[in-house]
């Protein structure tokens, strides 16, 4: 349910949720808004209700959300609860990536698709999926059918074209792992009973 996902985003954002959190950072928090934003689209969309009329305005409303935070970021993405977006300016995430719980994106990172021929001559699209405790550093690039494993930190600057392992921190161009079994990195991260209900 988007309503848990946006309790989660807040824990993140406040280190406690209440509905005057989400209110407080929807109307001050550039980097909070475009999430309140997305979670607003996804319920909206995802409803059966007579606010479906809505999808359209809040589709504005994220638009400019996304613009005023100097980001590219669908509403269309598949997000787990408790996303933390740091600075943001120059956030670039294609809306096929699937990112996770409780991950932490830096300003300039970005989630794209990359395009292959295979043999054969078709195209095949593929997507990054973050999974959660993920931290991603300034300015990295994931680009691919790539997985980022649990709570792996990914240094800025960091161009990542292959899969990472759960609890890995990779970094350069072409990203390599430089450590295993590392601590995840996640500032208040949002509790379980918001991530599972």
């Amino acid at each position: 349910m988007k309503w848990d996902e946006l309790r989660a985003d807040t824990y993140r954002q406040y280190g406690s949720f209440n509905w005057g959190n989400v209110i407080k950072g929807m109307l001050f928090r550039r980097t909070f808004r475009p999430v309140v934003t997305l979670r607003l689209c996804q319920a909206v969309a995802a409803g059966r209700g007579p606010l479906r009329f809505m999808l359209l305005p809040l589709k504005v409303l994220h638009r400019l959300a996304t613009h005023l935070a100097a980001m590219d970021f669908s509403w269309k993405t598949r997000v787990g609860g408790g996303l933390a977006l740091t600075h943001g300016w120059g956030l670039v995430v294609n809306q096929g990536a699937v990112i996770g719980r409780n991950v932490t994106l830096f300003h300039g990172v970005t989630l794209g698709r990359r395009d292959r021929i295979a043999p054969d001559g078709t195209r095949l699209t593929e997507y990054p999926v973050i999974e959660d405790e993920v931290w991603i550093g300034p300015h990295a690039i994931i680009v691919g059918g790539v997985t980022v494993g649990r709570g792996s930190r990914i240094a800025g600057g960091a161009f990542v074209t292959e899969s990472v392992p759960p609890y890995s921190v990779v970094a350069g161009n072409p990203a390599s792992i430089v450590k295993n079994n590392c601590t995840p990195d996640v500032m208040n991260p949002a509790p379980l009973e918001l991530l599972l209900r």
